[in-house]
């Protein structure tokens, strides 16, 4: 790469993260407030265990739906306006829910963003255009800093703003959500040439189609499938967390917003200072089952941990869960060209999303049938235990595909 072209694309990795970083900030905002203000209008804890997991799941199952049209049509169009068109989508959705009079509209307000939150796919597509094969786990890491940075300070802010008003967090991420569109308006560069685009088709362009691309190699399924595991398994904090601090350790809104940011200053360290040197020494194999190996112990410590001050403690070695995503994402790009980067990416979105649908329904019924006087399970953190013993099987998984691909790869050399 000659030096203007290293400039050009330390400038435009600069810009996608700047993005990211907004985008995720205005959704951790909303986080310590909305399963507290749909507490609020069923009136039960173990009730809103299941309303908030049904939230997930329908916000998922958009995403599912979305997420492979955005993907292709970031192909043909470039990646530039998909991210435009996902912040302004976003500033009305969550005007619409901070004046949302009922669980009906709160609902409305979950499809809307499940179908405008496009920085996902398009943000891992963005840096597979800008940057080398060799380099994508540690730009990956760059990305998932760049989110756990929204998250140090979305839930904070959130947590704050949650007690003065349940609803103020939903105006503050709209505002955050418009600064992030005048951003990338202003000085976002298009990352995608004209001669590296693909034509839009329904054919990839549909959920079932889009999937299809992950069926092309063996190992790409196989690491489509850890992807799913570890989607799934990560799906228990969307549902049941703030649900089962407050139940469990009785925190308030403001708590549980410092937490989630001390977790976003930890995964912050670990995607953005860890994954690079990690993956460079050790490779991409090993520092993937590491991430999910550390994950599993951290989580099962957090289904034990009997006061808040060990669930606390149980954040350190499940902040090496970080360490997995970026690896699985860079092992999977290097499998498919690069004019089907963004389709890679709406397939890889598109399992997150069936994880999601799933995941948060099942433990938030997990959940709402370990707590109270009529529970299932004796235990309230049994939904965290199952959560650890995913992982482990996805551990378990991801060492024998990636092995057997790089046997492959060293065969083919």
């Amino acid at each position: 790469m000659s030096p203007v072209a290293f400039r050009a694309s330390k400038a435009a990795i600069a810009f996608i993260l700047v993005t990211a970083m907004l985008d995720v900030l205005s959704m951790g905002i909303v986080i310590p407030v909305l399963p507290t203000l749909i507490e609020q209008f069923t009136g039960s804890n173990a009730r809103a265990g299941i309303i908030n997991g049904l939230f997930v799941a329908l916000w998922a199952l958009m995403q599912f739906l979305a997420s492979p049209v955005i993907g292709s049509l970031s192909d043909q169009y470039g990646r530039r306006p998909v991210i435009l068109i996902s912040t302004v989508g976003l500033a009305i959705d969550y005007v619409l829910m901070a004046v949302a009079p009922d669980l009906w509209w709160l609902a409305l307000g979950r499809i809307i963003a499940g179908v405008t939150s496009a920085s996902f796919t398009t943000a891992f597509a963005y840096m597979a255009d800008i940057t080398e094969p060799e380099h994508r786990a540690r730009g990956y890491g760059l990305i998932g800093a760049a989110f756990s940075a929204g998250f140090v300070a979305g839930p904070l802010l959130g947590g704050v703003l949650g007690e003065w008003s349940p609803r103020a967090p939903f105006w503050a991420a709209a505002g955050l959500s418009g600064i992030a569109f005048l951003y990338g308006a202003l000085v976002l560069p298009e990352s995608l040439p004209q001669e590296r685009r693909m034509a839009f088709s329904w054919k990839r362009a549909n959920p079932l189609g889009a999937l299809r691309l992950l069926r092309s190699h063996p190992e790409l399924t196989g690491l489509a499938g850890v992807n799913f595991l570890l989607y799934f398994a990560h799906h228990v904090f969307s549902a049941v967390f703030v649900l089962y601090a407050g139940y469990r350790y009785g925190w308030s809104a403001w708590q549980v917003g410092v937490l989630l940011a001390m977790v976003g200053v930890l995964d912050m360290l670990v995607q953005g200072l860890l994954v690079g040197p990690a993956v460079k020494r050790f490779g991409d194999r090993r520092v993937m089952i590491t991430g999910l190996c550390f994950g599993a112990a951290g989580i099962a410590c957090m289904g034990l941990a009997p006061t808040g001050v060990l669930f606390t403690l149980a954040m350190l070695p499940n902040a090496l869960w970080g360490l997995a995503m970026p690896t699985i994402q860079s092992l999977m790009t290097q499998r498919v060209s690069e004019s089907e980067q963004g389709q890679l990416q709406g397939a890889n979105n598109s399992v997150g999303a069936i994880a999601g649908v799933v995941s948060p329904l099942f433990f938030g019924a997990v959940y709402a049938v370990s707590v109270g006087p009529e529970a299932w399970f004796p235990h309230p953190g049994t939904a965290f235990l199952i959560a650890s013993a995913v992982l482990l099987g996805a551990a378990v998984i991801g060492w024998r595909v990636a092995r057997r691909a790089e046997l492959a790869a060293a065969a083919a050399a």
